[in-house]
């Protein structure tokens, strides 16, 4: 740590990625990406994109994609912030609802950059414990508190939020801001992105990287009523108004207009993730039910630390948490059924099955 460092950089306690090593090839289970290739419209959008016109800047409010996006989920323009990445939409919203005078409320399990915010905003959380079965308390998200934050999935254990869940939280949170993460939504769960309309609390973040195959392409986004919208362009346009470049709002547009292609890729995703689930029971894995792009599986035998070096050295990555109460859990993304045949050759030379 560097003595030139201020006090406050000294304190943060930054995300740690999912690994991404270049000493082999690897099947690369880690990180929760597509395994299939983004649409054909959107490689060629990009490279009609590289002309010219890159030597101007893009457009900083992003009226194009804003008004695809509005137009795909039935909402107007002006309730659409898009940003980089739905990780950047996500910090932006921290630094525009919450207060470190009213702590905001978020689960035990769950996506960890939520924590880094909450530092890096000098926020005291309001850390509330998941079910012994990981499944959401909703009752506690119902307390006091100065805002609430859940993904829906969950990550890491992948299970899902019913919209009456949803709605009982909103209902009890009429003062505060209820963030609903819905970054691996399309593979299953619920969205509640038709209650915006009714409830001025509810702002929904989507990403662009899981269900559309554009982890590279880094583009997010938010929904919700105007005024919350208003908020997070404040924040945005008081660090830096071009966010998004001109590359990556061609390539998200033409995402959003080709969303039966990827329907398409997301029905193969949940077919894959349903059938190793089961291959991975037989081996005597309990697996946590999911509707994401992965899932979080402990065997009854062998801890999850050791399974996990041992598929490393066999050349798969999957992601594994040293963290209280999922420290014999492995997270594992869903690749394509020949990369899920690989993991559960690997499983069986492991277990000696």
């Amino acid at each position: 740590m560097s003595s030139y460092w201020n006090q406050f950089a000294q304190k943060l306690d930054p995300y740690v990625p999912g690994e991404q090593p270049k000493d082999k090839k690897y099947v690369k289970l880690n990180t929760n990406e597509n395994p299939y290739p983004p649409s054909p419209k959107v490689l060629t959008a990009i490279k009609e994109a590289v002309n010219d016109q890159l030597r101007l800047y893009p457009d900083p409010n992003c009226d194009l994609l804003r008004q695809k996006i509005a137009d795909h989920f039935e909402l107007d323009a002006d309730q659409v912030f898009v940003g980089n990445g739905s990780d950047e939409v996500l910090a932006f919203s921290f630094m525009t609802f919450f207060e470190a005078e009213r702590p905001v409320a978020f689960a035990d399990i769950t996506y960890s950059f939520y924590k880094v915010y909450a530092n890096l905003c000098s926020l005291n959380p309001k850390i509330i414990p998941l079910n012994a079965d990981f499944t959401v308390p909703t009752d506690a998200f119902c307390t006091a508190n100065g805002g609430v934050v859940l993904p829906n999935p969950n990550a890491p254990t992948g299970r899902g939020l019913s919209i009456e869940a949803v709605k009982q939280i909103l209902d009890a949170n009429q003062e505060q801001v209820v963030i609903i993460d819905e970054a691996y939504i399309d593979f299953g769960g619920t969205s509640v992105v038709p209650l915006i309309n009714d409830y001025p609390n509810l702002l929904v973040v989507r990403t662009l990287s899981k269900y559309s195959s554009l982890a590279g392409i880094r583009v997010g986004f938010a929904l919700g009523q105007s005024d919350l919208m208003n908020g997070l362009n404040t924040v945005k346009n008081s660090f830096n108004s071009y966010t998004i470049d001109r590359l990556a709002l061609a390539a998200a547009c033409a995402a959003i207009e080709d969303d039966a292609y990827y329907r398409d890729q997301a029905q193969k995703i949940i077919a894959t993730r349903e059938k190793t689930a089961k291959r991975l029971e037989a081996l005597g894995f309990s697996v946590i039910p999911s509707q994401s792009n992965f899932i979080f599986a402990s065997h009854s035998e062998v801890n999850a630390d050791i399974i996990f070096h041992a598929l490393r050295d066999k050349g798969v990555l999957v992601r594994y948490f040293n963290q209280p109460r999922i420290d014999n859990f492995m997270r594992i993304t869903m690749g394509t059924d020949e990369e899920m045949d690989k993991l559960v050759k690997a499983l069986n030379e492991i277990l000696d099955k």
